[in-house]
């Protein structure tokens, strides 16, 4: 099965990095209103201003960040992958971000 695959798989070779950002994109705006509803609630009580800084941190540095240094963690993890595999795995990767995606109304 997977022998069929790998050519989708190879073809999906150059371009992991991408993919890889794409899906850690995908995951983090699933989670974001989850995440900032936590900070919101943790600092309800604060002063508008420390309120403002904390979510530009938070929205722009933070998830940056991990982005950032995620992505090529993954890419990496798909790159040791037989090529039949990593599409697979990809493929479910992302039908798992739509499904979760549509059970929390976010599409």
């Amino acid at each position: 099965m997977f022998d069929l695959l790998a050519p989708m798989g190879k073809a999906l070779s150059p371009y992991l990095f991408e993919i890889s950002t794409a899906l850690i994109a995908c995951i983090l705006v699933l989670l974001g209103n989850e995440i900032n509803g936590f900070f919101r609630k943790a600092m309800r009580s604060q002063h508008f201003i420390f309120r403002t800084l904390v979510f530009v941190l938070i929205n722009a540095f933070g998830y940056g960040l991990i982005i950032v240094k995620a992505t090529p963690y993954l890419a990496h993890t798909f790159r040791q992958m037989q090529a039949g595999v990593m599409f697979s795995v990809i493929m479910l990767c992302f039908i798992a971000v739509g499904v979760w995606a549509q059970r929390n109304r976010q599409i």
